[in-house]
């Protein structure tokens, strides 16, 4: 005998009572369809998204909002908190939540005190309605409403008037709710949209605009303070009306008391806790991140980002200080990383959001600015790992010869011989264009586009050496996720605003920009000391914790300050948000100070890892860059000390346009008497030997010692020989000698002290540099005009074709001191 045979012996059912109750189920079925008909779901439920994930319902698809209420929509940060609130269209603000993300104690006030019957009932208490309206009937008012927690949700998915036509349609609105509906989801709906007071609706909302916690965080008071508010949202709101609210609250305990569902204890406890409630205020934090994802995502309730609200907050009053030393117009943002996940930890967009006199609503986090000298490092951490260069490599701040690229130094003045740790230190332009060269542009751009993080060209124009020094486009986002690689062992991975699940991150997501021992190298040549503690030699004396980079662009319009500890990547940019230049307003000045507060305030002593395996900190030599031990004693005019990388010391890099294709080092011959001898030239008397000489590259031999220029090291020429290409006569400056005081032109007005010089010896053409600017290009005797416009010292450098170089410094001082 099966179930079904069981069941009917034991409960009879006759054929009449059979055909009564499927009758019965048929008028039901039926009367629910024509519901349906006249009162379809369609426009009247929210998104699944309310309905606590749920799938979509019939007439309530993720994409059709209730026409009602409209669709409010809440960014919060990885810990729930509210960054910012989008209200539906009638102003309403809700924080979805499901019933696992409230307090127990609330669930019980509410059920015990709105509705006991809620599991029982099919959408409405009949016997509820009835006292309601007896009660009613005798006071003449109104005393309750009857209405059950399926009825109230109703009532607030579709509005009715309040008569006796409007409660049927309540009630049929709940019926088919409680059809459609499991007793969960309409809870879960309650929880989202009971009026809470204001444009507050919902359980979460009030509880942190209330309450600043979360639903989660209610204490049993607080539960039935919130239970009790939508029973007269505005006469009983908690920071306006706390004695009346305390009243309220009060009644609410004392029924859960009555029905057992709390002791004693916790009742009397309860009761003594005070009603202390904030006025609400919307969050706005993250404003310009919360907008961008607003747009992204229109249709999730909420937003959950890896942002911290309480560091959110703390950034974003201390960029709105900062500020206030600037002129309007101008803005700045913060960008913070975690370097593990990528997960973003603060977002300011911007100075002062609701500030349109400083471009406030313009995201200066996402808009491509020239990145000024902030790549630097990276074009010589790509060549350190192509083993291009070390970093002690001999670099050149000299004047370019013959190049179609002539930029100038910040400083406009050149360095000679500096080495790449210098380089960098100083953000000195003309080494880092001599070493892109040697990489060449196509091989950068192809790096950083790897990595996800393409230079933008101007116009679409191919790769050139301008990328060194901001001749592109670039945004903080992409600057962050650059530098956060450092701290990576060189694997970039590509940032989030978006908290996701653990195990949907993937950790091969990451991409190779270079080895970690290249990353570690590059971030030990960031580790400089900051300029605010240069005076204490305990710091001073030692690599900081934060590895950092400052960037001007062109035209003071951009100034950066990017910064990177083994935990975070910190990135601020300053300047005017409509391009207009800042005279004056460089990275150091602005954006470093920033940079250096946010540090201090989010990782003050950060621990580096210890050197690479493969690292090693070695001697090596100059002018040839190998290794001291390799080098003979009387080629290593000046020692450096690098970290090498692999094994690997590259020469010093040369330039075949001024060094020619000679070895270096050079070999010459000499006579017994130690005279040098020419090629075409034999030695009267005697043996003939060689000698090699470690030659400095010719653009820096105005910067070095006399005993180490080509002139300095070579024997005297043997008598009857005719000298050779090695050595041509010297070149030099006539009209100007070094340490000359010139004098400006006295006159009412500051007039421009205007001066012919010419240059003899050297070979071919040769360009002139006043100051870093090129002047101009003559023959050997040719004069140049040079114009001295400001009162200061000046330097003037000819460079002819084989890359000899001389140079003069002068002052110019006023007519007026004399």
């Amino acid at each position: 005998m099966n179930k079904l045979d069981q069941f009917r012996s034991r409960y009879p059912i006759t054929a009449g009572l059979s055909g009564l109750l499927l009758f019965f189920g048929f008028l039901v079925v039926l009367a629910l369809a024509v519901l349906d008909r006249v009162y379809p779901l369609d426009g009247v439920l929210p998104g699944s998204g309310a309905l606590s994930g749920r799938g979509a319902l019939p007439g309530a698809e993720t994409e059709n909002v209730s026409q009602s209420l409209g669709f409010a929509q809440t960014v919060v940060d990885r810990y729930k908190k509210p960054l910012r609130t989008f209200p539906d269209h009638k102003g309403l603000w809700r924080y979805q939540v499901g019933l696992g993300d409230v307090a127990p104690d609330y669930l019980k006030a509410v059920l015990n005190y709105e509705d006991r019957w809620f599991y029982q009932h099919p959408g409405f208490n009949p016997f509820a309605i009835a006292r309601a309206a007896w009660q009613n009937w005798r006071c003449g008012c109104v005393v309750s409403g009857g209405s059950t927690i399926t009825m109230q949700v109703a009532r607030r998915l579709d509005p009715h008037q309040r008569n006796i036509f409007g409660k049927l349609h309540q009630i049929l609105r709940a019926i088919q709710l409680e059809w459609y509906l499991t007793k969960e989801e309409i809870l879960t709906l309650y929880l989202n949209y009971v009026p809470m007071g204001g444009v507050i609706e919902g359980v979460e909302a009030a509880s942190r605009l209330y309450l600043d916690r979360s639903a989660s965080e209610l204490s049993l008071a607080q539960s039935a303070l919130l239970a009790v508010l939508p029973q007269a949202p505005s006469r009983l709101r908690p920071d306006r009306y706390p004695k009346r609210a305390r009243a309220a609250r009060d009644k609410v305990l004392q029924r859960l008391y009555d029905f057992g569902v709390i002791d004693q204890k916790a009742f009397e406890r309860a009761q003594l806790e005070a009603v202390v409630a904030w006025q609400p205020d919307m969050p706005l934090l993250a404003p310009l991140l919360a907008r961008e994802l607003h747009q992204q995502y229109p249709n999730q309730a909420v937003i959950q980002t890896t942002l911290d609200a309480d560091i959110q907050a703390e950034l974003q009053t201390l960029l709105q200080e900062e500020i206030q030393v600037y002129p309007n117009g101008h803005s700045a943002a913060i960008l913070v990383a975690d370097n593990a996940s990528g997960e973003v930890i603060a977002y300011v967009g911007s100075a002062d959001f609701l500030n349109l006199k400083r471009f406030g609503h313009v995201d200066m986090v996402q808009a491509i600015r020239s990145p000024g000298s902030t790549l630097k490092p990276f074009i010589y951490g790509l060549a350190l790992e192509e083993g291009l260069i070390h970093s002690a490599s001999l670099l050149r701040d000299t004047p370019r010869y013959q190049k179609e690229y002539q930029p100038e130094n910040f400083a406009r003045a050149f360095s000679g011989a500096v080495d790449t740790h210098t380089a960098l230190k100083q953000s000195l332009n003309l080494p880092v264009v001599q070493v892109l060269e040697a990489l060449t542009p196509e091989r950068f751009a192809a790096a950083l586009a790897n990595v996800r993080s393409p230079y933008r060209m101007p116009g679409g124009s191919a790769p050139n050496l301008a990328m060194a020094l901001g001749g592109g486009g670039f945004n903080l986002w992409d600057l962050v996720t650059l530098y956060g690689g450092l701290a990576n062992k060189g694997q970039v991975k590509p940032l989030t605003a978006l908290l996701q699940p653990s195990q949907e991150q993937v950790s091969t997501d990451s991409r190779w920009l270079m080895s970690e021992e290249t990353s570690w190298v590059v971030a030990r040549l960031l580790r400089n000391a900051r300029p605010d503690q240069t005076r204490n030699p305990s710091i001073r004396d030692h690599a900081p914790g934060i590895a950092w980079k400052t960037g001007t662009s062109y035209g003071f319009r951009d100034a950066w300050a990017v910064g990177v500890t083994p935990k975070l990547t910190i990135g601020v940019w300053v300047g005017r948000p409509d391009g207009t230049p800042s005279p004056g307003y460089f990275g150091a000045i602005t954006a470093l100070p920033i940079l250096f507060r946010l540090q201090d305030f989010l990782d003050p002593y950060p621990q580096w890892p210890e050197m690479p395996d493969r690292v090693r900190l070695q001697n090596i030599c100059w002018p040839l860059g190998q290794l001291a031990e390799e080098t003979p004693p009387e080629h290593c005019h000046v020692a450096h000390q690098a970290w090498v990388i692999r094994k690997q010391v590259p020469p010093t890099l040369r330039d075949e346009l001024t060094d020619g294709l000679q070895p270096n080092p050079v070999t010459i011959r000499v006579n017994a008497q130690g005279e040098r001898l020419s090629s075409d030239c034999l030695p009267q008397t005697g043996q003939v030997s060689t000698q090699k000489l470690a030659l400095w590259p010719q653009s820096t031999e105005a910067w070095i010692p006399r005993r180490w220029r080509l002139s300095g090291q070579l024997p005297p020429l043997a008598k009857g020989c005719k000298p050779d290409a090695l050595m041509s006569a010297p070149l030099h400056i006539v009209g100007l000698k070094s340490g000359e005081r010139l004098l400006q032109p006295k006159g009412e007005t500051k007039e421009q002290l205007r001066l012919e010089v010419f240059s003899v010896g050297g070979q071919g053409e040769r360009d002139w540099f006043l100051n870093g600017r090129h002047q101009g290009r003559t023959d050997t005797g040719v004069p140049v005009m040079l114009s001295f416009d400001q009162t200061g010292d000046y330097e003037l450098v000819v460079l002819d074709q084989q890359g000899h170089t001389k140079r003069v410094r002068v002052r110019l001082e006023s007519s007026s001191r004399r």
